[in-house]
């Protein structure tokens, strides 16, 4: 017996984030979960690399290479899986 299983359409999923404005906001406990991680990976490496350093400048680039693709991969994440907005 061969079983068939059929992916929702996308327009019957349930999305996990909404537009708001130029950002998405999280509507699920998915989305939420996804920020929630996108955010301790930023906040552990800030803290990493702020203890290293000596001054903002110093600060700022250190965190640069890794918070950005975080936060893209997080745009990208929400962009895939947004319902309508209201």
């Amino acid at each position: 017996m061969h079983v068939v299983r059929v992916e929702p359409e996308r327009s019957e999923r349930r999305p996990w984030f909404r537009p708001w404005g130029w950002i998405y906001r999280p509507v699920s406990v998915e989305g939420v979960l996804v920020v929630l991680i996108a955010a301790a990976f930023c906040a552990q490496v800030f803290l990493a690399v702020d203890r290293r350093t000596h001054s903002v400048s110093d600060t700022l680039y250190g965190v640069f290479p890794f918070v950005v693709p975080a936060l893209m991969v997080l745009n990208w994440i929400a962009s895939k899986t947004a319902g309508r907005g209201r």
